[in-house]
C-alpha cells in the first residue's frame, strides 16, 4: 500500500503536475486536462468539466473564459436548447492539443524505452486497472453514482464473449444499416474461429464490461493476414457505453499492442458513413488506402480499407469495424 502511494506521488512528481504549468504549454494542469477532454469528446459543456475535474464551477468558469479569451475555444449554441453553451476546440485549440499530446508521448516513450516489452504491458495493464479503481472509489462517495457503474476493460476471453460480441454487432447494425441474419451469422462465424487462436502471442482481444456483462470488445489478429500485418477487428459498444470514452480506451488498447509487437501495418475494414468511428480511427494514425462497392455483409455499401503504418505513435493518437 505504501509503495502505491509513493509510486503515486512520484508520477505526479514526474509528470510535472505540480507545476504552475504543464505539457510544454503556458496552461495549468487543469487547463491542459480540459482541452484534452473536449478533444476526444469533440465538444463538451462547463457543467460537464465541472464533474470531469471535480472544480468549482466558478473555477470552470474562469478556466473557460480564459481558454475563450486565447483562441484555444469556442463557445456554440446548443442545439435543442440555445442557453447550453458548447465548447469546442478552435483550429488554434486543435493545434495546441497536438502538441500537447506529442510532448506527452515522447514523455511516456522516454520511460518506456528502460523497460522491456512485458514491463510495458504489466505497466499499461496495471495503471489501467488502477485507475479504474480510483474513479470507482470517487464515484461511490454519498450522492454519487455506484462504484458499478464503472467499466473495466479486460484482456482475454471471458464466457459469453462470442455471443455478445455477435450480438452487438446484430443489433447495431440492423437499427442503424439494415443488416440481418447474414451479417450476424458471419461475425459469430468470425469471433468463434478467432477465440480458438487467442493463445497465439500476435493475437488478443479486449472487452469492456459493466455490472459483469459485456458492453464492447476489440480484437487484433495478427495471423489472418499475414506478411506481419495486424488486422483490427469487431470494434464495437453496446448503446450504455457509448459517449462514456471506453471505445477510446479499447482502441488505444489495441493499437498499443500492435506497437509493441512491431507490427508492419494494422487493417481495418468497415464501410462509409460511419463518420464518428473514422474519426477516431483517423486520430491514431489511420488513413483511408482504398474503397470501393462491394456486399460482404448482405447488402451493397461504399466499403473501405484503413491502414496504419507500423508504430506511428508520433503522428497523433486517438464504432468500428464491420467486417470483423
Amino acid at each position: 500500500m505504501n509503495r502505491i502511494r509513493s509510486s503515486s506521488r512520484t508520477l505526479v512528481r514526474e509528470w510535472g503536475f505540480l507545476r504552475a504549468t504543464i505539457a510544454g504549454t503556458s496552461y495549468s494542469p487543469s487547463a491542459v486536462h480540459a482541452l484534452i477532454e473536449i478533444d476526444e469528446k469533440g465538444q463538451s459543456t462547463a457543467a460537464s468539466l465541472v464533474e470531469l475535474l471535480g472544480l468549482e464551477k466558478s473555477s470552470v468558469s474562469r478556466l473557460v473564459g480564459k481558454l475563450v479569451a486565447a483562441g484555444e475555444l469556442m463557445e456554440v449554441a446548443g442545439d435543442l436548447d440555445g442557453r447550453i453553451k458548447r465548447l469546442r476546440l478552435t483550429s488554434r485549440g486543435r493545434r495546441t492539443v497536438a502538441s500537447i499530446h506529442a510532448y506527452g508521448q515522447a514523455q511516456v516513450e522516454a520511460a518506456l524505452g528502460r523497460l522491456s516489452a512485458t514491463q510495458r504491458r504489466v505497466v499499461a495493464t496495471g495503471l489501467a486497472d488502477y485507475a479504474d479503481a480510483l474513479t470507482a472509489q470517487r464515484r461511490n462517495l454519498p450522492g454519487a453514482a455506484s462504484a458499478t457503474d464503472v467499466v473495466q476493460v479486460v484482456a482475454g476471453y471471458r464466457p459469453g464473449a462470442i455471443g455478445r460480441i455477435a450480438e452487438m454487432h446484430a443489433a447495431y447494425y440492423a437499427r442503424h444499416h439494415g443488416f440481418g441474419q447474414f451479417f450476424e451469422s458471419k461475425v459469430a462465424a468470425g469471433v468463434a474461429e478467432f477465440a480458438a487462436r487467442l493463445d497465439h502471442e500476435t493475437n488478443q482481444l479486449w472487452l469492456a464490461i459493466k455490472d459483469e456483462r459485456i458492453v464492447g470488445s476489440i480484437a487484433i489478429d495478427g495471423q489472418d493476414l499475414g506478411e506481419d500485418q495486424a488486422h483490427l477487428r469487431w470494434f464495437i459498444l453496446d448503446d450504455v457505453a457509448r459517449g462514456t470514452g471506453v471505445g477510446q480506451r479499447l482502441l488505444e488498447q489495441a493499437i498499443a499492442f500492435c506497437d509493441e509487437a512491431n507490427f508492419k501495418s494494422t487493417h481495418l475494414w468497415t464501410f462509409a458513413g460511419l463518420d464518428r468511428a473514422r474519426s477516431i480511427y483517423e486520430k491514431h494514425g489511420f488513413t483511408l488506402a482504398k474503397e470501393w462497392k462491394g456486399n460482404q455483409w448482405g447488402v451493397e455499401l461504399v466499403e473501405q480499407q484503413f491502414t496504419r503504418p507500423g508504430d506511428c505513435r508520433d503522428r497523433g493518437r486517438g464504432s468500428g469495424d464491420a467486417s470483423g
